[in-house]
């Protein structure tokens, strides 16, 4: 009761502080606002605007985000907008006009600096926050949702300069849930070409409920970060010392439109690519990866770019186009950056993460089945009228990933897709295919795949096929069938019960890049939810080997891999007839 009425004096405290109502046409309508105009505000200072939720006003929004102190040392002025009707338009053009002309009258009667002007907003403001992104990222420098984000699904333009975002929520609200936030700020970590893990501070200012994860830099050395607030639910959170409007400013701050250090970003390859070879110990081979870069400088020249891959110099380029190669890569992350260092001295880094990765027995092709509305990194899907390629994310419909809250469930996400017309092969989704961030290379020998689905509204169930083909070319080299035995029921909030692990087994003989390819019945809107994939290895083929000695056997018949029959093989894998025992694969 005692810390309740503490919060409830110092919401008291703050509402005292001045505040000025106004208002302001746009369009015809008449919108208003407060503002908090520090003393000796001064000119070319910042505007940061934060938006209410849905249901509340600005005087609540100023109350909880307490930003007075810091604006009043940082000489910053806040404007704090009214929704029309306590909400804001997150789809359309209304309220972001309504920014626009707040900002054009802030740099006339306070004469802020344009270049940087920072928005944030908590819940419904939160949304609208990200809205704004792609409406008005030539306006605003730095964005600051708190505790909201688009519930369809978030969607980063591809024609929006990178943005630095900062993100706080807790992790027990119960309004909009934290589980949503990874994905929202995941088309944003791979359009700036952030790094897509996360450099984490736990006990964060020492405030043990506080963890914060930095993604960064990225692109023009953006970051997007998360403020994880553990325990607290849907309010702004200022406790233990750590205010949210502080780290707001903190974050805010350091960037400006009219930036005078080198603009520098990586364009190629990705960030987040990743080559998986099975392969035995120390045979794994990795492809070249050519870098290429962007670069250029607002007020000056670019005098050089660099690339590493971590600390090792690959390359320094001191001309147009900036490109280096990374050759002979080892098995682990490697961080690969581009350094920009203009005639002033000034520089300016982008990095990408890659993983190369070789798995001794085993690896997981569902990793990113947690990120709802997605079609996850290495995955294509078609359903006969669009191709997807992850990473993408903002799907409501279509193939993509979905969330299960049913109270039984049997997974938790699962990648459904579909065949829409009924024609052969026109219903897919593929792990691995050219254009991916994902490329899987097989060393012959014997596999397994341990896979779970089910179907998503085929009462009287509908088979999916599994099949391994050569990424280029697309052939098939082994195939199999199976009929899902637990149907969703076309709800993501139904119960539904276990699924059981299927296996697949199949042998490579050539060693190249593949494809694992799952494919929907034939049948006009047939579907799947993939759910688990796990591909391993129970060893390699070392040629050399001699075969058995009754493989001179003249009862037995030995072919090629091309079905031919030989009586005299090289060295190498054959198929073995042996009359009764069926077939099996032989070396020689």
């Amino acid at each position: 009761m005692m810390k309740r009425n503490l919060i409830l004096v110092l919401l008291a405290v703050a509402a005292m502080l001045p505040g000025k109502a106004d208002n302001i046409t746009v369009n015809g309508t008449q919108r208003s606002y407060i503002l908090y105009v520090p003393k000796n505000l001064g000119e070319n200072r910042p505007l940061l605007i934060s938006c209410h939720g849905m249901n509340q006003d600005p005087d609540y929004q100023k109350n909880m985000l307490q930003i007075e102190t810091v604006a009043d040392t940082a000489k910053f002025l806040t404007v704090f907008p009214n929704g029309i009707d306590k909400a804001w338009d997150i789809s359309g053009s209304r309220d972001i006009n309504f920014i626009t002309a707040l900002i054009d009258k802030m740099v006339t009667q306070y004469k802020i600096d344009r270049n940087r002007v920072y928005l944030s907003g908590f819940s419904m403001g939160g949304m609208f926050t990200y809205h704004a992104m792609n409406r008005i990222p030539d306006k605003i420098a730095a964005f600051a949702p708190i505790s909201g984000y688009p519930m369809g699904g978030t969607t980063a333009n591809s024609n929006v300069r990178p943005l630095p975002i900062i993100h706080t929520h807790g992790t027990s609200d119960d309004v909009v849930g934290f589980s949503g936030v990874q994905g929202a700020l995941n088309a944003w970590i791979r359009h700036n070409g952030c790094p897509t893990s996360a450099k984490v501070t736990q006990r964060y200012r020492n405030a043990a409920h506080i963890t914060r994860r930095v993604w960064g830099p990225g692109n023009e050395g953006v970051e997007v970060v998360l403020m994880e607030m553990a325990g607290k639910g849907h309010w702004i959170s200022n406790d233990n010392g750590v205010k949210t409007g502080d780290e707001i400013w903190r974050f805010c701050s350091r960037y400006s439109l009219n930036k005078t250090s080198p603009n520098v970003s990586i364009t190629s390859p990705g960030s987040g690519l990743t080559y998986t070879c099975f392969a035995p110990k120390d045979q794994a081979v990795f492809p070249d990866i050519a870098i290429t870069a962007n670069a250029d400088d607002p007020n000056g020249t670019v005098e050089k770019v660099e690339f590493f891959d971590g600390s090792t110099l690959i390359a320094t380029c001191t001309a147009k186009p900036y490109k280096a190669t990374l050759t002979g890569a080892q098995a682990g992350k490697h961080t690969l950056k581009a350094v920009a260092t203009d005639n002033d001295g000034e520089t300016s880094t982008a990095t990408v993460e890659l993983n190369f990765s070789a798995p001794p027995q085993a690896a997981t092709l569902s990793t990113g089945f947690n990120d709802a509305g997605c079609v996850p990194a290495g995955w294509t899907t078609y359903d006969s009228s669009e191709k997807r390629t992850g990473y993408s994310n903002g799907f409501s419909q279509g193939c993509r990933i979905l969330q299960f809250t049913g109270s039984q469930r049997g997974l938790d996400y699962g990648l459904y897709f579909r065949n829409m017309n009924g024609k052969k092969r026109q219903g897919w989704a593929k792990y691995g295919m050219a254009g991916t961030d994902c490329t899987l290379t097989l060393w012959p020998g014997h596999y397994t795949l341990r896979y779970k689905i089910c179907n998503w509204n085929r009462p009287a169930f509908s088979p999916v096929e599994l099949c391994i083909e050569k990424r280029t070319g697309g052939e098939s080299v082994a195939a199999h069938t199976y009929t899902p035995k637990v149907n969703i029921g076309n709800n993501a909030s139904n119960a539904f019960g276990f699924i059981n692990q299927q296996t697949f087994d199949f042998d490579i003989t050539e060693q190249g890049d593949y494809v694992v390819a799952l494919y929907t019945a034939d049948e006009e809107w047939a579907d799947c939810i993939l759910g688990q994939l796990y591909l391993s290895s129970a060893g390699y083929t070392t040629t050399g080997i001699r075969a058995n000695d009754d493989a001179e056997d003249p009862a037995e018949t030995l072919y090629d891999l091309q079905g031919r029959r030989t009586t005299t093989p090289g060295h190498g894998v054959y198929i073995k007839h042996v009359p009764g025992k069926g077939s099996r694969k032989v070396l020689k």
